[in-house]
């Protein structure tokens, strides 16, 4: 496994082969550090709402209607420019302006800039090898004060390393692909939920 500096990442990203890092728009060459890309933050939002229901589920029950994750979330969307508030102990779901494609043999890290970890935003996610799509980016405010966003500004950065096997990927099992807006939780549909519930059942059959 090798971390890509910043002459490599200059070079895949101005490859045209297959094989290479493929990310539009890159607005700025000040995106590109020595060991990182700034990532941007993206238009639209999915923002953690209270229901009457008092928690989410996770596990599914037979014959049991169960309200879907799509409920606890309302979506927003905003412009370049425009501001977006995160308020204390808000999980708000986003990504990156920024389309990502990577390579099979390429996985990347995805941390928010020192700036706002400062703040109390924390993003600690992974790209799997493969990926096409916006960065999904998990938003938590874990401060005591409401902070306002910018649309466009530069909230994360990724690591992007390179792996020797370029073994292929299922991309038919993947729940997170190829998305350009936010997405909620597909736990609910882990298929380990499912083998769980047929255990469960049997125990009190």
């Amino acid at each position: 496994m090798k971390l890509l500096g910043k002459q490599a990442l200059l070079n895949s990203l101005a490859s045209d082969d297959e094989n290479t890092i493929f990310l539009d728009p890159l607005l700025e060459s000040k995106q590109i550090g020595n060991v990182s890309i700034d990532l941007r933050l993206g238009y639209d939002f999915q923002v953690s709402i209270l229901t009457r229901k008092p928690y989410i589920e996770i596990g599914k029950k037979e014959g049991h209607f169960s309200r879907g994750i799509n409920s606890y979330f309302q979506r927003t969307r905003r412009d370049i420019g425009d501001k977006f508030v995160l308020y204390p102990n808000q999980v708000v779901l986003t990504t990156s302006l920024e389309y990502l494609a990577l390579p099979s043999n390429m996985y990347a890290d995805v941390l928010s800039r020192s700036s706002y970890t400062r703040l109390g935003i924390h993003i600690n996610t992974m790209v799997q090898p493969g990926f096409r799509g916006c960065v999904p980016l998990e938003l938590f405010n874990h401060s005591n004060n409401a902070i306002e966003l910018v649309v466009g500004s530069r909230i994360c950065q990724t690591r992007i390393f390179e792996i020797e096997t370029q073994d292929g990927y299922d991309l038919s099992r993947r729940k997170y692909y190829g998305n350009v807006r936010p997405v909620t939780s597909k736990a609910d549909n882990d298929y380990d939920i499912d083998k769980l519930n047929a255990i469960k059942t049997k125990t009190l059959v």
